[in-house]
């Protein structure tokens, strides 16, 4: 056996939306999870309605009780528009929507701060049609110009995900907004292990190697090569030992969250299940975990 895993296994909250926030944050450290990835949403600590900062105590404290660290994640479908997902965005023709956006990312990195985040994720949003390529990166780093000086004054890192669709959807667009903003410490990396395997070229433990001097988050579940859908492990295509092999050698200290967003309905049961498999893939990678050291 190797050194034990130095990083944490989690779970996402939009995986649990059926689950008040404070059931959920208690069904998980019963299970045995060591931390949890809050997306900030209507029904988990909304950050758009009244007293977000005493809310947001009140989450800290319950994380502290339950000896759970956390990341705080962006990706709440509606929680700027009712009507269009993920909208506004960083990259939408005016101005004042892309305003609210990184309106709604800084108060995220507040409330990343406040509670002790590990990092604080994000993405770049979808191209607007009739936006050119280089156009729309303009566009991108310009938005994140104020992100990134948010999060260097909070001391939280800035995990941007690459996703499949997305103007940014892989590890060669962190890259090239990475490079375009001059390099700054605060930018890092979100990884999903299953968007490695639905369209990155690399093999999955390639990818998690290559990725490993930014990795800031990690995101895990199962897919398919080619088609972008959160799976429950064993359901798709992924070997999950050498990948998890891979990370514990990078020696990433964060969260490796379980990322089942649209599998709410059976949420408690798929925790319980996944934990157990990661368990398992993780002593099949000879990688100790905190069952076996704590």
């Amino acid at each position: 056996m190797t050194d034990p895993a130095p990083f944490r296994l989690a779970y996402g909250t939009n995986g649990l939306t059926d689950l008040r926030l404070t059931d959920a944050l208690g069904l998980l450290a019963d299970l045995g999870y060591r931390g949890v990835a809050l997306t900030l949403d209507h029904m988990h600590l909304d950050p758009l309605a009244p007293d977000l900062a005493r809310r947001t105590a009140a989450v800290a404290a319950r994380l502290d009780q339950l000896g759970l660290a956390v990341a705080v994640e962006t990706g709440a479908r509606y929680v700027l528009d009712p009507r269009r997902k993920h909208g506004p965005g960083l990259l939408d023709p005016e101005s004042a929507d892309r305003a609210r956006r990184i309106g709604l990312l800084t108060d995220a990195t507040r409330v990343a701060a406040d509670l002790g985040a590990t990092a604080l994720h994000c993405f770049s949003g979808h191209r607007p049609a009739g936006l050119g390529e280089a156009a729309a990166w303009d566009r991108l780093a310009a938005s994140f110009e104020p992100l990134v000086a948010a999060a260097t004054a909070a001391g939280v890192p800035l995990a941007v995900e690459p996703e499949p669709g997305h103007l940014l959807a892989d590890l060669a667009g962190f890259h090239r907004l990475r490079e375009r903003l001059g390099g700054p410490p605060a930018l890092r990396l979100t990884l999903d292990i299953g968007h490695c395997r639905c369209l990155e070229p690399a093999p999955v433990a390639d990818c998690v190697t290559a990725a490993g001097p930014w990795l800031a988050h990690v995101q895990i579940e199962d897919m398919r090569r080619g088609v972008h859908e959160h799976l429950p492990f064993g359901a798709g295509e992924i070997d999950f030992p050498p990948v998890l092999a891979a990370l514990a050698a990078t020696g990433y200290a964060g969260l490796v969250s379980v990322e089942l967003p649209r599998h709410s309905h059976a949420g408690p049961q798929l925790a319980a299940e996944s934990i157990e498999f990661l368990r398992k893939a993780l002593t099949d990678a000879g990688v100790r975990h905190g069952s076996e050291v704590s």
